[in-house]
């Protein structure tokens, strides 16, 4: 059954300046056990949370099998990391998420590239190693929460 492994929403950009200068400080609570989702806006409390300019692109979702073991949510800064869904194949579909509390609509607009920082927050490689699955940046189309755990998910 697919899951939802990790959430995060955070208030801050931390991937700012160089690389080799390393990022910004987390702040408390980037993961979270539970999102609440709304329509056209994103995810409550997080950065890109009803910016104009990432409207198309407000929440992003990667697939576990593109990170290597023990590499979560804080060192590659997507929102959601899913297990169990194919999310790099999904670009121009809708895909739907519940997890207990109704169903989340995500448009899957297009992929989500990765950067020079993954060398430094993932490892050495891990720019390259992840052109092709960084995952993929979406609009919400309903409000909802989305919760860690088992979820009930459909694409097409």
């Amino acid at each position: 059954m697919p899951e939802i492994v990790e959430l995060l929403a955070s208030p801050i950009h931390r991937f700012e300046g160089r690389p080799s200068d390393g990022p910004a400080p987390a702040p408390a609570g980037e993961l979270v056990s539970s999102v609440r989702v709304r329509a056209g806006l994103g995810i409550v409390g997080d950065r890109y949370f009803a910016k104009p300019a990432h409207r198309d692109a407000s929440i992003t979702v990667i697939a576990r099998t593109s990170l290597p073991p023990g590499v979560g949510l804080l060192a590659v800064r997507r929102n959601i990391l899913l297990d169990g869904v194919p999310v790099d194949d999904l670009v121009g579909q809708v895909l739907t998420l519940d997890s207990g509390d109704g169903p989340v609509r995500l448009m899957v607009n297009r992929k989500a590239h990765p950067c020079a920082w993954m060398d430094v927050t993932v490892g050495p490689g891990a720019w390259k190693a992840l052109r092709g699955k960084g995952g993929v940046r979406c609009t919400p189309l309903d409000d909802g929460i989305l919760r860690v755990g088992p979820v009930e998910a459909t694409f097409g």
